[in-house]
């Protein structure tokens, strides 16, 4: 397989958000649950060897949705990390099955992989004209033409609205439902020709009117926010005291949701104002957002230049706080 399998986004953000927790750490434990290339876990293991040489061993688990993600990772990685073919929406199973209690450092990359965009049997991109699929994980699930091939207008209308935020969602999904495209060329076609004048203005020539209708049909078909719920939910319970969890975004939805759900693990109930209360005793908060992060990390100028599709990623992360 290609070296450029994958090229990961913000690694040097990542090594500097989670391996100093890893480091701190008596029986660290990494886990990487979007592992594609392996990018992101050698470096988290090679950060960690170098901060600490004759520290304890690190114990790295990564997984993916896809198995051919799995088979690039396994050939780059030492033989001693634990691969595991799952969705991270399944992380605590995973972890239950491996006998992992609480691990230091979670991450998770929301992206959609450079050799899912790059594969064109895969139907993720409009480049290539190809069969309409579009699954992170092809042996599971329905492929997008098979919800074209059902979906009403009405709903798909929604989903265009819902995860691909596209003002011209009726236009679009009306278009689509009458012309019932099976391929990445077909629908990209068709998009364009239902898009709005003034729609096809504001996008101008660099962005691909099609963009958004395949950003909300990827999302549908994955279930991507459902999994992304789903790890929100669990990936704090099972981080250890000390521990970090790193996520990164790449569209609103996905960092709205990430945002709001770390907001949410920060805040503690505080008691009425004048109560004699000391400093010491009042209530804290079990998870706290480490200073530098409130807004989350950016890449660079230098990192967006080399790899354009890093431009609109964030790094956003979560301590358990110490007791």
């Amino acid at each position: 397989m290609s070296s450029e399998f994958h090229r990961p986004v913000l690694v040097r953000e990542v090594c500097e958000a989670l391996v100093p927790a890893l480091v701190l750490a008596e029986a660290p434990v990494f886990v990487d649950c979007t592992c594609g290339g392996a990018g992101h876990t050698l470096a988290v293991l090679e950060a960690y060897a170098a901060a600490r040489p004759d520290g304890p061993k690190l114990r790295a688990i990564a997984l993916d949705r896809d198995a051919e993600a799995l088979a690039e990772a396994r050939t780059r990685l030492p033989g001693d990390v634990e691969l595991v073919h799952s969705s991270f929406g399944r992380l605590p199973e995973v972890l239950d099955e491996l006998g992992v209690a609480a691990a230091t450092g979670i991450l998770a990359d929301l992206g959609v992989s450079s050799h899912q965009l790059d594969t064109g049997a895969r139907g993720f991109s409009f480049q290539v004209d190809a069969p309409l699929d579009m699954r992170m994980d092809p042996s599971r699930g329905a492929p997008a033409s098979q919800l074209l091939a059902e979906i009403s207008a009405g709903e798909l209308t929604q989903v265009l609205r819902d995860y691909g935020e596209e003002p011209d969602a009726g236009r679009i999904a009306a278009a689509i439902v009458a012309a019932r495209p099976t391929t990445t060329g077909m629908l990209a076609r068709v998009v364009a020709a239902a898009m709005s004048a003034p729609q096809r203005r504001k996008l101008g020539l660099r962005i691909n009117p099609a963009t958004r209708t395949f950003q909300a049909l990827r999302i549908r078909v994955n279930d991507e926010l459902g999994e992304l719920e789903r790890l929100l939910t669990a990936a704090p319970e099972r981080l250890q005291v000390g521990g970090r969890l790193g996520i990164i975004t790449f569209h609103s939805l996905e960092d709205r949701a990430t945002k709001q759900r770390f907001t949410a693990l920060t805040r503690t109930e505080q008691p009425p104002p004048g109560l004699p209360i000391a400093a010491r005793d009042l209530p804290r908060p079990r998870f706290v957002v480490p200073a530098g992060y409130r807004q989350g990390a950016a890449p660079g100028d230098a990192e967006v230049a080399a790899n354009p599709r890093s431009r609109s990623s964030r790094l956003r992360v979560l301590e358990r706080a110490l007791p």
